[in-house]
């Protein structure tokens, strides 16, 4: 049996200060093959861009801190590597592109050094080869004028046009996983599309696996082999894609599914989940959904409930199913 690229074990990223202990990440699960994309899906505050910065190693300091578990990549424990050492990882075994292409790339620097960067650190190029390869990865990835847009700055750029940098940057050194955070919100449907089909050409050309966070269900369908939807910090539910949209079992992942408006149905209101994920610094005892649940009982906010498999590959985290 193939072995996973990425096993994250029983991680928990809390943000500790004088008055507060906040559980971003509170124990989950997951394992990425390779070549396969998982997506994470759920609300904003459920935990998910804090799950991708934790596999980075990136949380922000000096409250956050991975306080437990195992983050596997090629059976190598990241949690035991110097500050060094990941720094050899990032960009190169490893790469992330961040939600806001405006904020994550340098304002002050052309798109041509923050391409090259990677490739000096990591592939040992002069400078003159790593522009080489900056402008073949911008073309892949498909950015016009790629030997004349290196020497310009991200401002010139529109979002699509950045977000491609943010993907020429991570894919340059041909990483074994990619961690993408909602690289398609602040797009529109045109170049979200293209970008998708983008990052399934990374996929087959390289290889790559990939981790891709989401809210938009409809890229789930387009991109996922597998799920997980996460709440309130938690995984609540796991399973293949196809699996969970016909099968789906929490009643989160019910209410998730039953907010994507459809053409098919007539309807005089959109569905919304009543109420807000719970405050990750006072989460309820029982289950964390038990408030907006339309079938809780009295026991479901006393105890917590386990992530217990209903079927082959499929777990669900709650009692009543």
């Amino acid at each position: 049996m193939t072995e996973p690229l990425l096993a994250v074990r029983d991680l928990k990223t809390y943000f500790i200060n004088r008055h507060t202990e906040v559980h971003a990440v509170d124990g989950i699960n997951l394992e990425v093959m390779p070549g396969q994309v998982v997506c994470i899906v759920g609300e904003s505050g459920c935990g998910k861009s804090m799950t991708s910065l934790s596999i980075m190693r990136l949380v922000p300091q000096p409250h956050g801190k991975i306080v437990g578990g195992r983050i596997e990549l090629n059976g190598r424990n990241l949690l035991e590597l110097t500050e060094r050492q990941m720094r050899d990882l990032r960009g190169n075994e490893i790469s992330m592109i961040f939600q806001e292409p405006m904020t994550a790339l340098n304002p002050v620097l052309t798109i041509g050094d923050q391409v090259t960067e990677v490739l000096v650190r990591h592939r040992n190029m002069n400078k003159r080869e790593a522009y080489a390869k900056a402008v073949d990865m911008l073309q892949v990835v498909g950015v016009p004028r790629a030997a004349e847009m290196v020497h310009e700055y991200p401002h010139q750029l529109s979002g699509g046009l950045r977000q491609r940098v943010m993907i020429a940057m991570a894919m340059v050194c041909e990483p074994k996983l990619l961690i993408a955070d909602e690289p398609t919100t602040a797009l529109d449907v045109t170049i979200q599309a293209q970008v998708l089909d983008l990052m399934k050409k990374m996929r087959a050309e390289f290889g790559t696996s990939i981790v891709l966070i989401t809210h938009d269900l409809g890229v789930v369908a387009d991109m996922a082999d597998h799920v997980l939807v996460m709440y309130a910090g938690q995984i609540v539910e796991s399973a293949g894609a196809d699996e969970m949209f016909e099968h789906p079992e929490h009643p989160y992942t019910k209410a998730l599914l039953a907010s994507i408006p459809s053409l098919d149905e007539e309807k005089d209101t959109l569905y919304s989940i009543p109420g807000t994920v719970p405050n990750a610094s006072a989460y309820p005892h029982g289950c964390r959904f038990a408030e907006r649940c339309p079938i809780a009982q009295a026991n479901c906010r006393e105890k917590m409930p386990e992530l217990r498999e209903l079927r082959p590959g499929h777990f669900a985290r709650c009692e009543l199913v």
